[in-house]
């Protein structure tokens, strides 16, 4: 049966919106961009704050440009994350929700995991909430809520691990371990100006199992095949034609 003109367009355009459908999205490539430069201005701020705490300066970086650039590097970190925010919600194919970039465990893609980040990201605005507000509120009220930036920080890590589709890859994996470096070796800098011997034991202690939990879990996580469908993934999105899973090359790891 011939097809009329009119038909072949139709058919021509239906092939042209699957294809695009199931190739690379743009918003993706934001989110998977934003986030992984989210976390490296997220350790730089961590470093910032904790030679702040310790007091740190020298002639090359004195405190007041120390200050600054904190404030000026966390100001940019919010900005990536925002749009690492909106950009995985506003991508179709993983079908998160903004209210579940906000609300805790709401998800139905890899719910635990990106909790985290949702968990991360209500302490990282009531961090910036409290800091707009700090003349307002008493400084002890706005310290206790300041020092929920250093707890977001492996909160964050973990989330880009468990939820991110790169985690497989060797440079994403350098480039984490290259944080948590930098973080474990700042907090271990301001672990031993600290006056009791007990506090300084603790802390590197703590610092120590938790980067040993990190390398566990990315190791018997991550790294193992199936870990897609432990982290949560629906199994409607599992082993799909879309670029996210194994047969396409487009987005690497997602459906493993």
């Amino acid at each position: 049966m011939a097809t009329a003109p009119g038909g072949q367009l139709s058919l021509a355009a239906g092939h042209v919106l699957a294809a695009s459908s199931y190739g690379p999205s743009p918003l993706w490539y934001t989110a998977r961009a934003t986030g992984v430069v989210a976390l490296i201005l997220l350790t730089i701020t961590v470093a910032l704050g904790i030679a702040g705490t310790a007091r740190l300066s020298s002639e090359l970086l004195p405190g007041i440009v120390r200050s600054g650039l904190h404030r000026n590097v966390s100001l940019l970190a919010v900005a990536f994350i925002v749009v690492h925010v909106l950009s995985s919600v506003l991508d179709p194919y993983a079908g998160i929700k903004l209210t579940s970039a906000i609300v805790p465990f709401s998800s139905a893609y890899r719910p635990f995991w990106l909790s985290l980040g949702a968990i991360a990201f209500d302490m990282l605005f009531a961090l910036v909430l409290t800091s707009l507000l700090r003349t307002r509120i008493p400084y002890r009220a706005w310290s206790a809520v300041h020092w929920l930036g250093y707890a977001c920080w492996p909160i964050a890590l973990w989330h880009g691990l468990g939820t991110g589709t790169d985690s497989r890859l060797s440079w994403v994996l350098v480039l984490d371990g290259a944080c948590a470096l930098v973080v474990a070796g700042a907090v271990g800098v301001r672990l031993n100006l600290a006056g009791s011997s007990l506090t300084r034991t603790a802390g590197l202690a703590s610092t120590a199992a938790f980067v040993v939990a990190t390398i566990v879990f990315v190791a018997v996580g991550p790294l193992q095949p199936g870990w897609a469908r432990r982290a949560g993934t629906p199994a409607s999105m599992l082993g799909s034609a879309h670029p996210a899973s194994d047969r396409a090359p487009g987005r690497t790891g997602a459906a493993r």
